[in-house]
């Protein structure tokens, strides 16, 4: 069936028009509306956001780095400060035929080849506006001279800032660290503008990069009015930076410097600790780098040197080196067997060795040390002495004093990493190697041989604590007063005991005479020990046992020292480890460093007429055989081809890197060490 087709009248067709008319006119009126409401918005809402651009493209705003906190001993004298510094980057962005301008900067700064090529590297890695560091440290009128070049020098950008100084170098390396630019990798996770500032650094390592929030400071604002075309018109108002806080050490600046000077040419370390405080007064790592080479941006010669050096001076000791404590735990070991219920006249017959099954462990005197008793073995340092007892009471009882004293443990240090080393029982030996704790692990423990393993700060701990018979913590920011430390558990008759044989250590014809103190009405009182790196065989015992001379470096033994001082009355005492030094040069060897360490603390004058008498036969002061060293290096590798590299190896990764490495190397593998008839503790 056909639809009827519609009619369409005048009026339909105006009503048509009309509603139509009146829904165009609707859409008209609401675009109208919104176009209204978002010129609203733009002019009222976000009238600052775009004030803001507008200002931006009229005025160029930079960043002023903040200067950074100092770092200063007890006595407020500086350890890291700021010092005045001219500086030239480079900005890849506004770099304009980079050959032209490298060769106008290689002339009117003088910049040697190794720069040039470094310069170059980094631009080629370089992202965006990062900067890229030209020169540091530039004299006035080097400056000068460019300063009046830049408009002929796009992306060229001077700076006159602070750079960060530590004045007394190698010495306080380990303790303070080094500042270096950001890394592209922390500008991406944070977006701080403040990271790719030029002349803006922020700590690395040590305390530069655990305090880093208290030392880093607000930077400043640089104002100045431009062009459409970025031309300078005129500078407008600066907003200054505002420095870093001040953090204020427990060291002692000058005994820090004298440590790390008498270690002389050793590698190893020294920590000094209030023993009425638990203060850290000297905590030394030597050898150590320049920190302001590091900050500066190290050389790649300069870091291939530190790299390579079996010193290991990129590693600090005092907390990542960990060394068989040797004898230096007898006197720990005598206070364990007081404990025990043990009489300090009870005497033990040293024939020289002690068999053990199938196995003999030997005492450190070929001929034995005859009936001992507490007092003279601690002084004579007679392993025998600590075998029978050993054996006759097991390790663990030696491990629960241990851990009391120190070893074994961690502290709270502004530092990133300890290592805490090995404070072994028969709980930890099944754990570890799910093997049982036998009586050869025993003996050689209670020698501070086999498993055990401990930092040298862990060492000062324990004389701080065997001084004092307080459970003293250590601490490196004077912040306050020092809590007062809780007593040990031992009855003050047994620390007696144990002082005394310390005591006879070194004044009563023990193995430390030569730390004898010479200032009038002090004594130390202390404790000699030397620790195997290497296995003896039976092989070698029968054709004659090598000596450590006849040893290269990294087989020789280490060299150990706890002490206290005065015996009478404590007030300071020490940890000193020197690796593979088998005490083989009496001016360099351990009882006598710490003898001239604690004559500092009593007697200035004495103790540095001693290193002056000393330090000219080492080759000079520190700095002196860093820079003959480096000249050597230098001369050695002349005519050797390096590896294209950056100069500025300042990342913590190439540290960590070396470092770990050198950790991996220490020649003291956990329990391998004077095991069954190969036992010894040369003093």
């Amino acid at each position: 069936m056909s639809r009827p087709s519609r009619v369409v009248t005048e009026a339909t067709q105006a009503f048509t028009f009309s509603r139509r008319a009146f829904a165009l006119g609707a859409m008209q009126g609401g675009m109208g509306l919104l176009l209204a409401g978002r010129m609203a918005w733009l002019a009222v809402a976000e009238n600052e956001h775009y004030e803001l651009m507008a200002e931006s493209n009229r005025v160029n705003m930079t960043l002023v780095p903040p200067r950074r906190g100092w770092i200063v001993d007890r006595n407020g004298a500086p350890i890291a400060n700021n010092r005045t510094d001219f500086r030239v980057d480079i900005i890849p962005d506004r770099l304009e035929n980079p050959a032209r301008v490298l060769g106008v900067l290689r002339d009117l700064l003088a910049l040697p080849a190794e720069d040039m090529e470094r310069i170059e590297t980094d631009l080629k890695r370089s992202r965006g506006l990062q900067p890229v560091q030209v020169a540091e440290n530039l004299p006035w009128e080097r400056y000068a001279a460019l300063s009046v070049r830049l408009p002929d020098l796009p992306g060229v950008v001077p700076a006159r800032g602070f750079s960060r100084n530590y004045p007394m170098g190698a010495a306080v390396a380990h303790l303070t660290g080094y500042v270096g630019a950001a890394s592209a990798e922390q500008y991406q996770e944070t977006k701080d503008r403040l990271l790719i500032t030029p002349g803006f650094k922020l700590g690395k390592d040590g305390l530069e990069k655990t305090l880093e929030v208290r030392l880093r400071g607000v930077p400043g604002e640089k104002r100045v009015e431009v062009t459409a075309r970025g031309e300078p018109v005129r500078e407008l108002a600066t907003r200054p930076d505002r420095p870093g806080q001040t953090v204020r050490l427990t060291i002692d600046a000058g005994l820090q410097e004298y440590a790390a000077r008498r270690l002389g040419t050793n590698s190893g370390a020294a920590v000094v600790i209030d023993c009425l405080t638990g203060d850290i007064l000297a905590m030394v790592s030597m050898p150590a780098y320049d920190p302001n080479s590091f900050s500066d941006g190290i050389g790649r010669l300069e870091w291939k040197m530190l790299s390579e050096d079996d010193h290991i001076p990129l590693m600090n000791k005092v907390l990542q080196g960990l060394y068989p404590p040797g004898s230096t735990v007898k006197p720990m070991n005598a206070l364990a067997l007081l404990q025990a219920g043990v009489h300090p006249q009870e005497t033990v017959f040293c024939s020289g060795a002690m068999r053990v099954g199938t196995g003999v462990f030997h005492c450190h005197k070929r001929g034995g040390h005859g009936p001992t008793n507490m007092r003279r073995a601690v002084a004579q340092s007679c392993d025998i002495y600590f075998y029978e007892m050993a054996r006759r009471f097991g390790y663990d009882m030696f491990a629960k004093v241990a851990r009391s004293l120190g070893l074994g443990q961690t502290f709270d240090l502004p530092f990133s990493s300890q290592r805490y080393g090995t404070m072994p029982d028969s709980a930890w030996k099944l754990k570890k190697y799910g093997k049982p704790w036998t009586v050869a692990d025993s003996l050689n423990a209670s020698i501070g041989q086999g498993y055990v393993l401990a930092n040298p700060l862990q060492l000062a701990v324990m004389a701080s604590r065997l001084a004092s018979g307080r459970a003293l913590q250590p601490r490196l920011l004077l912040n306050g007063r020092a809590p007062t430390a809780p007593l040990l558990s031992a009855t003050p008759e047994q620390m007696a005991i144990v002082r005394d044989s310390m005591f006879a250590v070194v004044n009563d014809g023990g193995t430390g005479g030569a730390a004898r103190m010479q200032v009038p009405g002090v004594t130390i009182a202390g404790k000699t020990g030397s620790a195997q790196v290497r296995r003896i065989t039976m092989a070698e015992r029968r054709s004659g046992v090598l000596s450590n001379a006849q040893l290269p470096f990294k087989l020789r033994d280490h060299a150990l020292f706890i002490c206290f001082s005065s015996a009478d009355n404590p007030r300071y005492a020490a940890g000193i480890v020197l690796e593979h030094n088998a005490h083989l040069i009496r001016n360099l060897d351990t009882p006598i460093i710490a003898r001239d360490i604690f004559t500092y603390l009593y007697d200035k004058e004495r103790a540095m007429k001693s290193l002056a008498e000393f330090e000219p036969t080492w080759g000079g002061d520190i700095a002196t055989r860093m820079r003959a060293e480096a000249a050597a290096f230098q001369a050695a590798n002349a005519a050797a081809q390096v590896a294209p590299a950056p100069a500025t190896v300042d990342t913590p990764e190439a540290v960590g890197n070396a470092v770990d490495a050198a950790i991996a190397n220490q020649a003291v593998p956990e329990g391998d060490v004077a095991q069954s008839n190969t036992s010894r503790s040369p003093e």
